[in-house]
């Protein structure tokens, strides 16, 4: 998946749920949810069928990969989903036990990089949302969290990208209505639940990658998630 993903030379490349034996693979990769067993014990578990066996004995983080035409200044992290946030807004948004429980089942994070080059500086976040069928607010009010993370740690004079799976859809969620409106002025979102925003340069509209751009010869599918793309001038 990561050379398939890198063969046409991007310079920033944002994973979400990364098994944890495999973060150390990417430039950046930090543990959202610990494997019970630990890393090794984890992937030989999940050997045989990935499809079936996944994060929940793998563990899973968030990664990049970053092109060496970019130097790493700065690498941060934040949960999206501590119990203190999740308490505050269960009683804010009047969830229920079934959404309170589904909440607190896996550890969020959003993990942002300072990066340069030469003359220009971005602040790239790469998150990943909750996602529960039962109520889309649980997503939006992590995207939120995570957006008001990355703006405190870019600098005034840096581009802003926000990245990831959001689990959360144009025209559904406020949370995306907010942030590509006038008061935060991201670029617009893409179609689907996975997005890149940009404040602070052009930015070209969403590309979605073609299935048949992510099977193997074989025919395997690499990812039920279809890569987004952005250029960013």
């Amino acid at each position: 998946m990561i050379a398939l993903a890198t063969e046409d030379d991007p310079d920033v490349l944002c994973a979400q749920e990364v098994p944890g034996w495999a973060l150390g693979r990417f430039t950046v990769g930090d543990m959202a949810s610990r494997p019970p067993f630990g890393v090794v014990v984890g992937r030989l578990l999940t050997a045989p069928h990935h499809g079936l066996i996944r994060s929940a004995v793998s563990g899973q983080g968030n990664a990049f990969w970053i092109s060496p035409r970019l130097r790493v200044l700065e690498h941060h992290v934040l949960a999206l989903n501590p119990r203190r946030f999740r308490a505050r807004e269960a009683r804010t948004l009047g969830l229920d036990s079934s959404a309170r429980v589904a909440w607190a089942k896996e550890r969020r994070i959003v993990q942002v990089v300072r990066l340069t080059a030469g003359r220009r500086t971005l602040a790239v976040a790469n998150m990943h949302c909750t996602s529960y069928a039962g109520d889309a607010r649980l997503a939006d009010a992590e995207l939120v969290r995570g957006a008001w993370f990355a703006d405190s740690v870019a600098r005034r004079e840096d581009v802003l990208v926000l990245a990831g799976d959001f689990n959360a859809r144009p025209g559904s969620s406020a949370a995306l209505t907010d942030l590509c409106g006038p008061e935060w002025e991201f670029s617009p979102a893409g179609p689907g639940i996975d997005h890149v925003l940009v404040r602070g340069a052009e930015a070209s509209p969403v590309r979605v990658w073609p299935e048949e751009r992510r099977r193997r010869d074989d025919g395997t599918l690499l990812s039920d998630h279809a890569p987004v793309e952005v250029e960013i001038e």
